[in-house]
């Protein structure tokens, strides 16, 4: 298992919360994480699970709720993020299922529907052995332990349940670190982490037969402008050691014109996001509470 003080990068926590407390602010690049939320969505059609309790793990303002309730209507699905607003914005989305919940609950056992709860998907507010599917879109990279967050997705998912998340590779933004690279040597990009890095924390945590995959998207812009808006739009720079002043105007200058040098033969300019794909099942414990071994033994049959 992974040391608790491993960090990805000096992440500030607060920070994220902040750039994510006003929903409006990342609304105009939902594209992109609806793009990869239906793509998500294929890999985890192939799957076949029923899960009872599904965690939708830094939920936002809560797109992905009625996809996963769609698919697994007996579900309680459980909608959690870090930043209250995107728990506020995501009420309105729960509000519509809500005449759906009301059914499932006469007609179904148990607890069916959506709940919403504000807090840290590294520090979950549930117990061991509590949750079926575990589904993260897009939010692993904002947190500075991953290995910490996978040790704790894998304590409260049951014997043989579901991890699937997604979130950016090392490749994400990489023209926006050259041109920032013009301006100063401050951190203006997250370091993403790489695929092989997050497989040898997923087995580290305990999880079994991790499958990662990656494919590279590029969105394409006319202006400048345009292209800083979305990048903007995805969170922002959360960083401890970023600048914590505003660039100067010949900074700013030299950034854009680093920018117009990467235009691409038709004209365009391009931004690349490196996309990590994830899953992975909680096995069989190999031991019991007390330390002793557990051995499997199956007869052969006819016997």
């Amino acid at each position: 298992m992974a040391t608790p003080d491993t960090l990805s990068a000096p992440i500030d926590l607060a920070r994220v919360r902040t750039l994510f407390s006003r929903p409006q602010r990342v609304e105009q690049s939902d594209f992109l994480r609806r793009e990869i939320a239906a793509r998500m969505h294929e890999r985890l059609m192939l799957v076949k699970v029923a899960p009872k309790r599904v965690l939708d793990a830094g939920c936002g303002s809560g797109a992905d709720l009625a996809l996963l309730q769609k698919d697994y209507p007996a579900a309680h699905i459980v909608g959690l993020d870090a930043a209250p607003a995107m728990i506020e914005a995501a009420k309105t989305p729960a509000s519509a299922l809500k005449a759906l919940n009301q059914m499932l609950s006469r007609l179904l056992p148990g607890k069916a529907g959506v709940d919403l709860l504000c807090g840290d998907f590294g520090s979950l507010p549930f117990g061991p052995n509590s949750v079926d599917l575990v589904w993260s879109n897009l939010a692993l990279h904002w947190h500075p332990q991953p290995d910490r967050v996978f040790a704790e997705w894998r304590r409260v998912l049951r014997q043989d349940g579901l991890l699937m998340f997604s979130n950016f590779g090392p490749d994400t933004l990489r023209e926006l670190r050259t041109a920032f690279a013009e301006a100063d040597a401050a951190p203006h990009v997250l370091p993403f982490v790489d695929l092989h890095d997050f497989g040898d924390q997923l087995v580290g945590a305990g999880f079994s037969t991790p499958v990662m995959d990656m494919e590279m998207i590029t969105v394409t812009y006319d202006t400048a402008a345009a292209l800083l808006a979305d990048a903007r739009a995805l969170g922002g720079n959360p960083l401890a050691t970023r600048a914590r002043g505003l660039l100067g105007r010949a900074a700013w200058g030299r950034v854009l014109a680093a920018l117009e040098r990467q235009r691409r033969p038709d004209g365009k300019l391009g931004l690349s996001f490196e996309v990590i794909y994830g899953h992975a099942f909680r096995p069989a414990p190999r031991v019991t509470a007390t330390g002793e071994a557990i051995i499997r033994f199956e007869p052969r049959r006819g016997r």
